[in-house]
């Protein structure tokens, strides 16, 4: 096996990356991200997980080709109540639904033409066999492809050994909570105004939120 080379101090300072030049409001969030490697989302029921997600979703495929793999719902009524609220007609073939594909499913999809550039798997408790081995792989074998993983919440962590652990390696990591994404991101420049600002998903709940914990607090 041929060793790897080194990389000098120069080559560190003029190495390149693709990144994508999210704009707005997604700007002032996530930054300008690279679309590979792992983000994780996570948040309890009721926070507006699923409408973000959806918002997400639909603003990812202004840069790729999207799949979004309904492990929990499948292809149900709320699923595509969500869908619609968001307008997701207007992202035409950039956006697929899997209907609850497994581990299997996703490397066979992923190795054809055309495949996404984007999976969003819905939920990480409902891929079944995964584990951090597992993502170590996709990531290995597909290394130009952004894996977003959703969790449920538990006491303010995501939820599970596996969603606790992908937290650490995940490159962007988004908790919901009260109609709001407070965003982490490995690619914040502050100075610039890129990254780390909250992500209003529904304002008027957004709003409510806060108004219902000030009052709790007092």
């Amino acid at each position: 096996m041929a060793k790897k080379k080194a990389l000098s101090n120069k080559n560190v300072l003029n190495a390149s990356f693709e990144v994508v030049e999210f704009e707005g409001e997604w700007k002032a969030s996530f930054g300008k991200p690279e679309l590979k490697g792992v983000w994780l989302v996570y948040g309890a029921s009721g926070s507006g997980k699923t409408t973000f997600l959806m918002k997400l979703a639909k603003y990812l495929t202004n840069f790729g080709r999207v799949a979004y793999d309904s492990l929990e719902q499948g292809i149900s009524l709320s699923l595509q109540t969500a869908w619609k609220r968001v307008g997701m007609h207007e992202a035409g073939n950039q956006i697929v639904l899997w209907d609850r594909e497994g581990v299997a499913d996703i490397r066979e999809r992923l190795r054809k033409r055309r495949s996404p550039s984007v999976v969003i798997i819905d939920s990480l408790p409902y891929l079944h066999g995964f584990n951090f081995r597992e993502l170590t792989r996709l990531k290995e074998q597909f290394p130009n492809v952004l894996f977003v993983f959703i969790a449920h919440e538990k006491k303010g962590e995501p939820e599970g050994s596996l969603a606790r652990r992908i937290k650490y390696d995940a490159e962007i990591k988004i908790h919901v909570q009260g109609f709001q994404a407070f965003v982490t991101t490995r690619y914040e420049v502050k100075e610039k105004g890129e990254g780390g600002q909250p992500f209003v998903i529904w304002e008027e709940g957004a709003k409510r939120y806060a108004s219902e914990a000030d009052s709790n607090n007092k």
